[in-house]
């Protein structure tokens, strides 16, 4: 795992002497004391720079130059000189893979320096952005959430972090139980969320904001001005091309930003291969990604050819799931792969699956330790096997759906634009989804008046809702049909699939979390806005842990969909496209035929549904999972009544009716609570480091309801 540390402390002199007594393992210093920076993990030679401002340059000594209010100052920014009029030093750390120049990153060192945070983060690729100024360290997430940044209070100032685990070692926190209840209950509302994390004191920067620190005091800061968070209503038609274009060039510059790089060659015995590889299996998404990135005719820029240096081809995975081989849709996938990989610039690669692969496989077995459950906790095993037969660098399609597909709750968006006309076309394809003619006029009513309930909802009267059903445990029908998952989307917040089986003591705790959320005054927006805006920063919070539990020895994993500059784009997409069935796929074939690729074979754009492999996995390791919930952790913290959970987790096996991700969800977490206690050691050394077992288990037991 790669993370970087530092902390800023009220008092120079005491940061000075805990960098002598306490440091990261395996941490590379970028610069020292009195606020230390770390980069910590096997980074690459090019996925670190550091460019230091030169102090003979005009403005370089507080001058705001050409570049300082081009776009937007934060608070707390000046001329960046001392009470004395001397210089300062003024430095920016980027780590991750960023198309910038040295030469644009110092153009952006001096726009920062005068308060232009968010021209750090327009830049293309993946990346974190620290400046430091003086006693002056701004840390930026990015817009997504899947570059976050965590601090803690420590040593009379403020610890950060990109990684939550280091700080709760550093302070020896106490485990949150009431955060994962709240994780378990609502997992997609902030409202129950907050900032917080599973560590106790560990905080998380939002995304779209910067977390700045003067001389250890912390601030929290939005960067993205109000107007770029919104989507845009209604336009025209060439707007809709214009915003399908923007789309189309922030993608291939996110490639780009991955190709442009020096091809890493992994060390003698380690996994991937070297190179580029992409899936080919899982959908649009990571398909645009792998044609994309093939080198393609069409690509600006780029040579014919990946890796024609080398003379190497891209390699095209496709998992062949053999242990289903009953599931819908799966011969048609693996024959459409098979098609694309056609084409001489891929390499396919056909990835056997049986049943060690499945999900649940293979759980009770020690695994990486994740900054927090999530469910790729239960498909660990299942992924790494794809991914081991992948690229050194590998393009995961992870983040399309959120950031391409309209949220469900953006039709009462539209009906506040008085857009009504627009509900037609979702509408009408979740009739024909529900297989019922005689339905066709009955689902676009039912839809029509809930998002007409959502519109006329204050946002503090759902979120009481929400608080209400917790408590009266009134939870969404467990139905999977389009219709049923539409209409409980339709809401300011909801109860999580996993809510159903928590204690009442743990829903109570949650439930007040959303009435002291509700009764925060401040403005909220739209809800169909605020709800998109939540789940995709839940899917960036479950790419960071899948990256970290399917973690292969140096290959790197690549979502380019969350990078800033694709999020920014898709923000320009009019909601009336985004709302239409097939909007994503739409817009992947315009890209891609932006890019000099049409020749897509027939199926492409049609989503995958694993729930078959979940169930398949789930009948199969049950006997486990019974032993798993013998005397789960849950219980002892309770969250949960193990033999509800076991009755439940055998009912699923039976083929009951039953919501799969709320059950993952309850095995993940007990999963991480147990790898968790069966950590030992510390990501500190030195004579301050914590002690043997860094994250002390102390708040096992929920703290008594109000």
């Amino acid at each position: 795992m790669r993370w970087l540390v530092g902390w800023s402390s009220a008092v120079a002199r005491s940061s000075v002497v805990a960098g002598r007594t306490l440091l990261p393992v395996g941490g590379q210093l970028l610069w020292g004391d009195p606020d230390p920076l770390w980069a910590v993990g096997d980074w690459r030679a090019d996925e670190i720079r550091v460019i230091t401002a030169d102090p003979t340059r005009p403005g370089g000594n507080g001058a705001h130059g050409a570049y300082g209010s081009a776009y937007g100052t934060a608070p707390g920014f000046g001329s960046g000189q001392r009470n004395g009029g001397g210089p300062v030093t003024v430095r920016l750390a980027v780590l991750g893979r960023c198309l910038a120049s040295d030469d644009a990153l110092r153009i952006g060192l001096y726009a920062a320096r005068g308060g232009a945070l968010r021209h750090l983060t327009m830049w293309a690729g993946s990346y974190t952005a620290v400046l430091q100024i003086g006693r002056r360290t701004t840390i930026v997430a990015d817009l997504a959430g899947a570059r976050p940044v965590f601090h803690t209070p420590w040593a009379g100032g403020t610890a950060y972090a990109t990684a939550a685990l280091p700080l709760a070692d550093l302070v020896e926190a106490s485990l949150d139980v009431t955060h994962l209840a709240a994780q378990l209950a609502c997992p997609d509302s902030p409202e129950a969320l907050g900032n917080g994390t599973p560590y106790q004191d560990v905080r998380r920067v939002p995304p779209g904001h910067a977390l700045i620190l003067r001389e250890g005091a912390p601030e929290i800061t939005g960067y993205e001005p109000h107007a770029s968070l919104a989507v845009g209503a209604s336009r025209s038609a060439t707007d809709a091309e214009q915003a399908v274009a923007g789309v189309r060039d922030a993608l291939v510059e996110a490639v780009r930003a991955r190709l442009a790089q020096p091809r890493y060659v992994p060390e003698p015995g380690d996994a991937p291969a070297p190179g580029i590889g992409a899936d080919l299996s899982g959908g649009s998404a990571s398909a645009t990604l792998a044609l994309l990135a093939a080198g393609l005719p069409g690509m600006p820029g780029t040579p014919i050819g990946l890796g024609a240096q080398a003379g190497q081809r891209l390699r095209a995975v496709t998992f062949n799931d053999l242990a289903t081989s009953g599931e819908q849709g799966r011969d048609a996938e693996l024959e459409r792969a098979r098609r694309m990989a056609a084409d001489p610039r891929l390499h396919h690669v056909v990835v056997p699956g049986g049943a060690e692969s499945l999900p649940y496989a293979d759980l009770l077995d020690s695994g990486p330790l994740t900054d927090e459950p999530g469910p790729a906790l239960i498909t660990a095993e299942r992924h790494r096997r794809r991914l081991a037969a992948g690229g050194a660098d590998h393009f995961i399609g992870h983040g399309a759906r959120h950031v391409l597909d309209a949220h469900p709750a953006r039709l009462a968006d539209l009906l506040l634009e008085r857009h009504r006309r627009h509900l037609l076309r979702p509408a009408a394809a979740l009739a024909r989804a529900e297989g019922a003619s005689a339905r066709s006029a009955f689902v676009p009513l039912t839809l029509y008046r809930a998002a007409r309930r959502l519109a006329r909802t204050p946002y503090q009267q759902g979120v009481e809702d929400a608080a209400g059903r917790l408590l009266a445990r009134r939870f969404d029908d467990a139905g999977a049909g389009g219709l049923t998952a539409s209409l409980a989307a339709l809401t300011w917040c909801r109860p999580g699939p996993a809510a159903r089986w928590l204690t009442g003591e743990a829903l109570a705790e949650v439930s007040i979390r959303l009435s002291d959320a509700a009764a925060r005054p401040g403005s909220v927006g739209r809800p169909g806005e605020r709800r998109a805006r939540a789940a995709l920063a839940r899917a960036a919070a479950d790419l960071r842990v899948f990256e970290q539990a399917v973690e292969v020895r140096s290959q790197r994993l690549h979502a380019p969909f969350l990078d800033n500059q694709v999020v920014r784009a898709a923000q320009a997409l009019p909601e009336t496209m985004r709302v239409r069935p097939g909007a994503r796929a739409s817009v992947l074939r315009a890209v891609l035929a932006g890019a000099g690729v049409h020749d897509l074979p027939p199926g492409w754009g049609a989503t995958t549904n694993a729930s078959g492999a979940v169930r398949v996995g789930l009948r199969a390791a049950v006997d486990d999972l019974m032993d798993l919930f013998s005397a789960p952790l849950l219980a002892d913290a309770g969250l949960v009544d193990a033999r509800v959970v076991r009755g439940a987790l055998r009912s699923a096996a039976d083929g009951e009716a039953l919501p799969l991700d709320g059950l993952g969800e309850l095995v993940a977490t007990e999963v991480w609570l147990r790898r968790l206690l069966a950590r030992r050691g510390s990501c500190w050394t030195g004579p301050d480091a914590p002690g043997v077992l860094a994250l002390a288990f102390r708040a096992i037991s929920l703290p008594p309801t109000h």
